[in-house]
């Protein structure tokens, strides 16, 4: 099986909210929430500054915490491209993976249950990317199998240095950055 993950260039990143919309609409997203936002982040002091913008989400990380703390298995690895996903039907609505997420990547549904990027798994099944990278204008986002060493991402992650968010929270994400 696939161990999917994004690898995201920061060069090319506009911060347009073209990805933050076509998720909403191919996963119905309700109104003011996401599953995935726009951050951007300043470094350094003036007259050497940087800029860093870039898409953010659930990091399908190889030890998810959000996994491990829930009570009723809701949240889960699926088998299928090793995807941390949410059983709306499972869940209780504790809120104990969104206490336990480090990239604020989860929020409570309208419905009562937890809800979170899916890397459109539904899409990904079928052989199409998530919806996301499939709209951005930029081409800044590459998603594909981080074990098949011939994959795009493979090779996005050997042309500059990649980072991942907080890597002392210790949760193996699965989303780079390329600076």
């Amino acid at each position: 099986m696939a161990r999917y993950g994004m690898v995201i260039d920061t060069r090319k990143c506009v911060g347009c909210t073209d990805c933050v919309v076509a998720c909403k609409t191919e996963n119905q997203v309700p109104e003011g929430l996401n599953r995935d936002w726009i951050a951007d982040d300043a470094t350094g002091s003036f007259p050497t500054l940087h800029l860093e913008i870039r898409t953010e989400r659930c990091n399908h990380c190889d030890s998810p915490p959000c996994v491990a703390c829930c009570p009723t298995g809701a949240s889960h690895v699926d088998p299928f491209g090793a995807i941390v996903l949410v059983t709306p039907e499972m869940c209780i609505g504790c809120k104990a993976c969104l206490a336990s997420c480090p990239y604020d990547a989860r929020f409570v549904h309208p419905d009562g249950y937890a809800d979170k990027c899916t890397f459109c798994i539904h899409r990904v099944k079928d052989g199409l990317d998530p919806a996301c990278v499939s709209v951005c204008p930029t081409h800044c986002m590459t998603f594909g199998d981080l074990d098949d060493p011939n994959s795009e991402v493979n090779r996005q992650l050997a042309s500059r240095p990649p980072h991942a968010l907080m890597p002392a929270a210790g949760t193996e994400p699965r989303i780079f950055y390329l600076t």
